[in-house]
């Protein structure tokens, strides 16, 4: 008698059954569903969401910080001032113009990572400079965003010469590296500020570093939204709406952005770590955030200058940065991962 090949019995065995009931749960989810479950068994993703998370929440209690244990503001200096460090009254900024190193809480949490050339406590600049990046990076991300799905879905569904000049004007962007483009731009607005009709903007505002940031990015997501829109329109679903008499604007709404929703969310993750980034690059030349408001950039380009004598000005502000575009970098890979695994999003500049 003929006997069923061992395969044939591996295949029927329970480590099979497992695998087809599986099989058939994940076939009952939702995309969306199905994609947080993916995030949440990514544990180093979800370990880096909380790492920022954690920043952020540092960073809002700036405030608190500052107006409880410090009793200073981010920009108020202490050049002559004294403070108790262990029973000793110690000069915040010495004779030879060295500022105080960390103290702690040797003096009731004052100068907690010590003070800079100016007699500023760190620890109040840090928070308050992380609340201006996030902020600074947060809001050009939406810009970019929203900025850059009307001019990708535009392009892309209506193509020809609507195309053509969208097309233009992204390709001259592209040809500029950001940083250069940024700086340029942070330059020019920085010593004028910006004038629009009735809209006036101070060059030291922090709009200005927030529409620099918003708009040199639009062509590293305008040009892959526009990519997937001119597959987009090809679909069955668009032939099957515009049947059915739907308008162009009612197909780009209600058809087309649902579908551009994963890759809307993974470019806004990495495009707030990039903008953060830029910003930090844009304020230590000079032309992002304008002193005395502090930022993370600003910071480590007063500490250059005193890197061998006090370290700890450019180091401090340079772990955070670090932390935090890294914590959304891993995150926003997690994310793109998780809602489709064969992506291939990468935001390249």
């Amino acid at each position: 008698m003929a006997t069923e090949p061992a395969t044939e019995t591996t295949l029927q065995g329970p480590a099979a059954w497992e695998q087809q009931a599986e099989k058939e749960h994940v076939h009952g989810l939702g995309p969306w569903k199905l994609g947080l479950r993916r995030l949440r068994r990514n544990k180093v993703a979800l370990l880096f969401g909380f790492i920022f998370i954690m920043l952020v929440a540092v960073c809002a209690a700036a405030p608190i910080w500052a107006d409880s244990v410090a009793k200073t503001g981010p920009t108020s200096g202490h050049l002559t001032d004294t403070i108790r460090v262990d029973g000793e009254t110690v000069n915040v900024v010495g004779l030879d113009g060295v500022p105080i190193g960390p103290q702690y809480l040797k003096a009731d949490g004052k100068y907690f990572l010590g003070a800079d050339g100016n007699g500023r406590d760190i620890m109040v600049r840090l928070l308050y400079g992380g609340r201006n990046s996030l902020f600074i990076g947060l809001t050009a991300a939406f810009i970019t965003v929203f900025l850059s799905i009307i001019l990708g879905v535009v392009s892309g569904y209506f193509r020809g010469s609507t195309d053509a000049v969208i097309r233009t004007l992204l390709d001259i962007m592209w040809s500029f590296p950001v940083i250069i483009l940024g700086t340029a731009l942070g330059v020019a607005l920085a010593l004028g500020g910006l004038k629009i009709g009735p809209i006036q903007i101070a060059g030291d505002s922090l709009a200005i570093p927030i529409l620099i940031i918003g708009l040199v990015y639009i062509p590293y997501m305008a040009r892959p939204v526009r990519g997937q829109v001119l597959s987009l329109r090809e679909k069955e679903f668009i032939e099957a709406a515009r049947a059915q008499g739907a308008g162009p604007i009612r197909i780009m709404l209600t058809e087309i952005l649902p579908n551009l929703a994963s890759t809307i969310l993974v470019f806004f993750t990495l495009l707030i770590a990039n903008a953060i980034l830029l910003e930090s690059a844009l304020s230590f030349l000079g032309a992002g955030v304008q002193p005395p408001n502090p930022s993370w950039g600003t910071m480590i380009d007063e500490g250059v200058d005193r890197v061998a004598t006090a370290p700890h000005l450019a180091i401090v502000p340079g772990i955070m940065l670090v932390l935090t575009v890294l914590s959304l970098n891993v995150f926003g890979d997690g994310v793109r991962d998780a809602l489709d695994p064969r992506a291939k999003v990468r935001l390249e500049h």
